[in-house]
């Protein structure tokens, strides 16, 4: 039976995926104009890339644009993500900053929601998961691989180790360098989904990978990311036509 994360008034992992818009700019005022310009794509979720904000490690200029977010978004809800260097993300950080960062802003109250690199380390992923569930804000652990697909029993285990170590959501996202490393990714997503009663967040990037971000539905992936604007990893459809397939996938199974 799965266990529906609620973020506002999103039920992530039940019913049709969520839409996530990125926003990948680098000052307080560029940040909420792509605020402004992603409500016309009514996205279920915005997630603020922080790894590309000019005081990216200063977690009271982080709650300060999470306060604007909120002003300009409404009951949008927020992702909150520092994505390091060695997972595709703009700055290096220190796992002390990266942990201090994500502890700050899961405190202040401020994000709706935190993404947590699950290779961070063991006792900083720990560490924020309990700051973060203690402030009643739920986890994506998160794993990029922007080189390779890896085999599905290592997908399925890097998955495994998220869900064992109490995210609330578990993600992978992985760079396809054949269309069967797509089928890789597919089929480890429909089996933990069957392992897990948490939401999962798969895709496989680039064009070859684009349908992974489409199908989630049938496979078990709960949201996919949409462009508006600037795209934050290779292969992002636009949010709009992101809908439109997604609605009509959801109506063809039936639901």
């Amino acid at each position: 039976m799965k266990q529906p994360v609620t973020v506002g008034t999103i039920q992530l992992g039940d019913g049709i995926p969520k839409i996530c818009v990125p926003i990948v700019e680098h000052t307080y005022d560029s940040i909420l104009a792509a605020a402004k310009n992603a409500l016309a794509s009514y996205p279920d979720i915005i997630e603020w890339r922080c790894d590309h904000f000019d005081q990216a490690e200063d977690p009271e200029a982080a709650k300060h644009v999470l306060q604007g977010l909120h002003e300009v978004l409404g009951s949008i809800p927020v992702l909150f993500t520092f994505r390091s260097k060695k997972e595709g993300g703009e700055k290096e950080i220190s796992p002390a900053s990266y942990q201090h960062l994500n502890c700050q802003v899961a405190q202040s109250g401020l994000a709706d929601l935190v993404d947590v690199e699950i290779f961070t380390g063991d006792d900083v992923v720990r560490t924020i998961l309990d700051t973060a569930h203690s402030a009643g804000v739920p986890v994506v652990a998160s794993s990029h691989n922007f080189q390779s697909t890896p085999a599905q029993e290592e997908i399925l285990s890097i998955l495994g180790k998220m869900d064992q170590m109490g995210a609330d959501v578990l993600k992978i996202a992985v760079m396809p360098q054949s269309r069967k490393d797509v089928l890789t990714l597919l089929s480890a997503t429909e089996e933990m989904d069957r392992r897990t009663t948490r939401p999962l967040i798969t895709m496989s990037m680039g064009p070859v990978g684009m349908i992974s971000r489409l199908c989630g539905e049938v496979f078990g992936s709960a949201l996919t990311f949409g462009s508006v604007g600037k795209a934050s990893a290779p292969g992002q459809v636009n949010a709009n036509d992101l809908a439109g397939v997604l609605k009509l996938i959801h109506e063809s199974m039936g639901n």
